[in-house]
């Protein structure tokens, strides 16, 4: 069976990724996907979309608002705009999105087929069973409004749904990877993201399997009608439900409320790790970047931090709001997008692809090997705590040609400090 890899509340946000944010999205989710591919193959591309904590971290590093379900929806369509020119050399294609885009997938997955071999009747079939599980079999009040499905030569996939409770405000996000799928009406979940609500209504759970073969047998003794009337004859009692047994531990990712990053959403051993591995590593692996004024160094630290992307295990991503300490995000949490260092970390790791796809990967070692070093150095490392941190990110802001949603930092007050906050 697909494998299910924990849960996450997410926030449910609103409003749109600026344009000048999108296309560097795209850039640095195309090129970090290039990276995953060349050192562990496409297959395990795959199984890192699948892992929700993964996810929410990828976005983050990319300078998406680090916590909230935005994230599904700018991920989705960065790796769709970054992934379709590069669909030939990396056989990944990326369908789907959002609203009427969602609409769209069996029609793309038709004309993928006809491009690869691939049979994309059968793909588009999966891709309607996949959102038809997770819109009427999983009963949890959410209405689903996004469908991405990221398909690959071989015909291996995993789709990432989200829906929203607008009375909550909040969204799920499911992921389904078809590496070990044997069924779609029985566990077929990777993963589920979401606040909890009450009961969910879940006739994919393995448990439910006798809930199914139920209803298929009323539905064939009453018909429609006689089931109808016995709705209406129970309605208003209370059901008896027998407690099913405990579900398996999973871990659950709780995506907080508060916009800001605080001390308690980051493990600060990990931060000062990598600020200590760029501080010893970039002079012996990026001594050409440190010599560009102003952003060699304060670039070396988000290369270290886009590394573990690349090359941390799973166990490494339960705190996404590390990872927005690369690029910031978009509405000035924890600071404004450091442009100046986000162009500078995207044009690294390409000239280290370029450089790779020539046989030449001492460019891509040097970033596996600050990856490495920062693991080394978290356990000594020291380092400020984490609203000294923001604070002396805000300060340089506009020297890194910061920019927001509110525009550019420059001609902007300093934000509040993380310290005046509280709850």
């Amino acid at each position: 069976m697909a494998r299910r890899a924990g849960s996450a509340d997410l926030p449910l946000h609103h409003g749109r990724v600026p344009a000048w944010l999108g296309q560097r999205m795209a850039r640095l989710g195309a090129v970090i996907t290039q990276a995953i591919v060349h050192h562990y193959g496409r297959d395990e591309f795959l199984r890192r979309l699948s892992h929700p904590f993964w996810f929410q971290s990828f976005g983050a590093v990319m300078g998406m608002d680090w916590h909230s379900s935005g994230i599904t929806t700018s991920v989705v369509g960065a790796l769709k705009r970054g992934l379709t020119p590069l669909s030939g050399e990396l056989g990944l294609h990326v369908c789907g999105g959002r609203g009427r885009h969602s609409r769209n997938t069996p029609q793309e997955l038709l004309d993928i087929g006809l491009r690869t071999g691939l049979d994309g009747t059968a793909l588009g079939q999966a891709s309607r069973l996949v959102a038809k599980v997770d819109s009427a079999a999983v009963q949890d009040g959410f209405d689903l409004y996004l469908h991405g499905f990221i398909l690959a030569n071989d015909g291996k996939w995993v789709v990432i749904q989200q829906g929203m409770n607008g009375q909550n405000r909040l969204a799920r996000r499911y992921h389904w990877l078809s590496e070990g799928l044997k069924s779609f009406v029985e566990s077929p979940h990777s993963a589920i993201e979401g606040q909890r609500g009450g009961n969910i209504v879940n006739l994919t759970d393995a448990r439910a399997k006798a809930s199914r073969v139920s209803q298929l047998d009323l539905l064939h003794a009453l018909g429609p009608d006689g089931i109808a009337d016995e709705i209406r004859r129970l309605k208003g009692k209370p059901a008896t439900v027998a407690a099913p047994p405990d579900a398996p531990f999973l871990p659950h990712l709780i995506m907080p409320e508060h916009h800001d990053v605080r001390s308690g959403d980051v493990m600060i051993r990990r931060l000062h790790g990598a600020l200590a591995a760029a501080a010893d590593r970039g002079p012996k692996d990026f001594a050409d970047l440190l010599l560009v004024p102003g952003v060699g160094a304060r670039t070396v630290e988000s290369l270290a931090m886009v590394a573990e992307v690349v090359h941390g295990a799973p166990c490494r991503f339960a705190d996404p709001a590390r990872f927005s300490l690369a690029h910031g995000g978009k509405d000035r949490q924890p600071f404004a997008v450091p442009l100046k260092v986000y162009d500078q970390t995207i044009t690294v790791l390409k000239s280290a692809m370029e450089a790779a796809r020539l046989g030449q990967d001492e460019k891509l070692e040097a970033i596996r090997r600050l990856d490495a070093q920062a693991r080394q150095m978290e356990r000594t490392a020291t380092g400020p705590d984490l609203d000294t941190h923001i604070a002396r990110e805000r300060q340089r802001s506009a020297s890194y040609g910061g920019r927001s949603v509110f525009g550019h930092e420059k001609d902007m007050a300093p934000p509040a400090t993380t310290t005046a906050r509280k709850g």
